[in-house]
């Protein structure tokens, strides 16, 4: 189980954008996370006539480490550690390890 997901919202621990939160659009299978606006980079592109791609130089979300986010906790607003618990009918959950509430209610 994966403790931080596609729409989770997450702060920056680690970096040059450190203190920001924002919302995961996607998580690679490498286990790098892009958060949106966060982490932003200059791509120059070529243009791509069969794509109507046009060229210049575009803004982009850069993928980050999954290590350096945190799940932010809308209890303390602040950005906490997650675990993993079973609960008794068998399913598995993510919870916060500060309070031990539950991340996906």
């Amino acid at each position: 189980m994966r403790k931080i997901r596609k729409g989770d919202t997450v702060v920056v621990t680690a970096g040059k954008d450190k203190g920001r939160t924002g919302t995961v659009v996607a998580v690679q299978a490498d286990g790098r996370v892009l958060v949106e606006g966060v982490n932003m980079v200059k791509k120059h592109q070529k243009p791509n006539p069969a794509r109507g791609v046009q060229s210049g130089i575009v803004q982009k979300e850069a993928p980050l480490a999954a290590s350096n986010v945190a799940l932010l906790n809308p209890a303390t607003r602040k950005a906490d550690r997650v675990g993993v618990k079973t609960l008794a009918d068998g399913r598995k959950v993510r919870v916060f390890k500060s309070n031990g509430e539950l991340v996906d209610a």
